[in-house]
């Protein structure tokens, strides 16, 4: 279990934590309410021990201002116990609404700090699987079931925010966007349950050739998510301008080397798919002109025999 001590005393702290120690937990000491702060945004803690007499911001003030910092996810709350020589009715009124959960005395014998810490390392680690069982859940929340890239909701929320820090530090933002050739075709010739394999073996090999080109250093923190149908999106975020047409045309031959037989795809015989594709070097504007720019030129390699990429 890993604990932030908050004491101004630099002697009770050392005894303290000589004590902790022994039981086998791992402390860090922070001097002030402002350091205790400071440590909490750059360290995860299992468990807080927070003075409450301290000079410049007390206990009270620094809990209020970690439980602020934690925000209202229940899997983000921190145990905090004040530790305290003056267990007042009013110091417990205050130590509760200011966010802490329970009370131990600075001369409290050994065996009720270990009782004490036995009891949080219980609810660390309850917390701990609480964190992790949520983390799945908002990874399947963001994932399209079927495809198990970015779903169209997952892939918003990102682009707004890449979109905003590309226009105010001035620098390019890249879209592609992605349609199965005679889609339609396919599922009446073969089945929907085939059309579902080759979907997912499209999203693979976007996945895996957008993934090549961020492991090549050729991009950085592009992704692939399944915009609707068999439509998808590759979101390119400040990557020189050019960069995205490289991309687009590796793509499109990534795909046709699949060799997924589709009778019904024109003269290839196989899946196919037609690209669109912008950069906005710098970004300026709102993001949804540069989605209607993509969708046109989408629809241009359509209009000009599919399986090819239209790129400005």
């Amino acid at each position: 279990m890993k604990i932030l001590l908050v004491e101004d005393s630099r002697a009770t702290a050392m005894v303290t934590m000589a004590r902790l120690e022994s039981f086998g937990y791992e402390i860090q000491h922070a001097i002030s309410g402002q350091l205790a702060l400071d440590s909490f945004q750059k360290s995860t803690f299992d468990l807080i021990l927070m003075d409450i007499e301290m000079p410049g911001m007390n206990g009270f003030e620094t809990t209020t201002r970690i439980r602020a910092l934690e925000g209202h996810e229940p899997w983000a709350w921190t145990p905090i116990i004040f530790v305290t020589a003056t267990d007042t009715p009013t110091n417990v009124v205050t130590a509760i609404e200011a966010g802490g959960d329970d009370f131990i005395s600075k001369m409290a014998p050994e065996s009720v700090l270990q009782a004490k810490m036995k009891a949080m390392s219980r609810i660390a680690a309850l917390r701990s699987r609480l964190a992790h069982a949520n983390g799945k859940l908002q990874d399947q929340a963001n994932r399209d079931g079927l495809t198990g890239l970015f779903n169209r909701r997952a892939m918003d929320m990102q682009i707004d925010s890449l979109w905003d820090e590309s226009v105010r530090g001035n620098k390019p933002f890249s879209l592609l966007m992605i349609d199965v050739d005679n889609f339609k075709k396919y599922n009446d010739h073969y089945g929907h349950l085939a059309g579902d394999d080759c979907l997912r073996a499209v999203a693979d090999c976007l996945a895996n050739t957008v993934q090549q080109a961020n492991n090549d250093k050729v991009t950085s923190g592009a992704f692939v998510a399944r915009y609707g149908g068999e439509e998808f999106a590759v979101v390119i975020p400040h990557a020189a301008y050019g960069t995205h047409l490289g991309l687009a045309f590796s793509i499109v031959e990534a795909i046709e080397a699949l060799r997924l037989p589709h009778e019904n795809n024109a003269e290839w015989g196989v899946v196919t798919i037609s690209l669109g594709g912008i950069c906005a070097a710098p970004a300026s504007g709102v993001v949804a002109a540069l989605f209607r720019e993509a969708d046109a030129l989408l629809y241009k390699a359509k209009e000009a025999g599919r399986n090819r990429a239209e790129v400005l």
